[in-house]
């Protein structure tokens, strides 16, 4: 699910707050809260790190290490609806839900306050998912990241050059894009939106508008039949989760800007795979460019295909960890 959409919706909410008291919308938003908790659940286990932070993650499988990381406003849910099934045969397959999102803690509490700005920095998300990835034991994994999980890959990477075997980013955020992100993230970013038009989001949005703007994600293809139900996307809509991901990705644009000139020194091979059709991510700006900057990469373009490859090109998704893996020297167990 994006914000993109929201711009609208959360400007003409906010005006409501003249008339609508807060510990109304605050009541609304908390019986919601607990509603999305309830219907979706924690799908995995808990696994605590040193410092007291929780990360959820989900672990099935076995072979080598295969970690997935999932895109903006997701969780792990996106992989587990159907792509994980078809890799366990031959993986050990760990999906985590990044800092923020899903049931994982944000990566500091030091990022909600204003002093700094909100940023939850790619590569602070990848060394927590890596501290978690240490306690259950991954070793050398193949790691996937989708869209702005892209991002964290790379980091991951960029932060374990040499224990990590290989790279997939998938629909990947990978290069700055041109422009800003408008309204839609700058909003809920803001000291004032996160008070008051967050809440009145996370309270009102209907669930026909956010069936609506996950469906939307998948353009031109559409979603699944359940997704929406089965990944929990109002679990998206708590209000410390809308606040985390506008933060997340307002800040990402200047830390791709610092991780490009990084990308020539990744030593694993690294399969990007892409759709031709994604405007949410566009291949030109990123998937492309980024085939150029990483010594080891390799390029797969999949025309017609949006922004949800492993969801409607899910062979195409496979041969790639399948190759990377190979790539890597790895042998999956058939």
């Amino acid at each position: 699910m994006s914000w993109r959409k929201l711009a609208f919706k959360v400007i003409a909410l906010a005006g409501l707050t003249a008339a609508t008291g807060c510990a109304v919308i605050d009541r609304r938003a908390s019986e919601r809260e607990a509603m999305a908790e309830a219907n979706t659940p924690p799908l995995g286990e808990f696994v605590e790190l040193d410092d007291g932070r929780r990360v959820h993650a989900f672990v099935e499988g076995s072979g080598p290490d295969l970690v997935l990381i999932h895109g903006a406003s997701g969780n792990l849910r996106d992989f587990t609806y159907s792509l994980v099934d078809r890799l366990t045969d031959r993986y050990r397959v760990i999906a985590f839900d990044r800092p923020g999102m899903g049931y994982t803690d944000r990566a500091d509490p030091a990022y909600d306050t204003a002093a700094n700005n909100g940023a939850e920095p790619v590569r602070e998300q990848a060394r927590m998912l890596q501290l978690a990835a240490d306690k259950i034991g991954v070793a050398d994994p193949v790691v996937l990241g989708h869209s702005f999980g892209g991002a964290v890959a790379l980091a991951w990477g960029l932060e374990r050059p040499q224990d990590t075997a290989a790279l997939v980013v998938l629909s990947g955020a990978s290069n700055p894009w041109p422009g800003g992100l408008g309204a839609s993230y700058s909003v809920p970013n803001s000291s004032l939106g996160g008070r008051l038009a967050v809440p009145l989001v996370s309270a009102l949005l209907s669930d026909k508008t956010l069936e609506t703007m996950v469906d939307g994600v998948f353009t031109p293809q559409s979603a699944p039949a359940g997704y929406a139900d089965y990944i929990g996307a109002s679990l998206a809509l708590r209000r410390d989760s809308l606040r985390a991901n506008a933060r997340q990705v307002t800040s990402l644009k200047p830390q791709l800007a610092q991780m490009v000139p990084l990308y020539s020194d990744l030593p694993m091979p690294v399969e990007i795979l892409h759709g031709e059709a994604d405007d949410t991510v566009p291949a030109t700006i990123h998937a492309i460019p980024l085939s150029r900057q990483i010594p080891n990469a390799n390029l797969v373009l999949l025309p017609g295909i949006g922004h949800m490859p492993h969801h409607v090109a899910q062979d195409d998704v496979e041969a790639a960890i399948d190759r990377a893996a190979a790539r890597a020297g790895l042998h999956p167990t058939p």
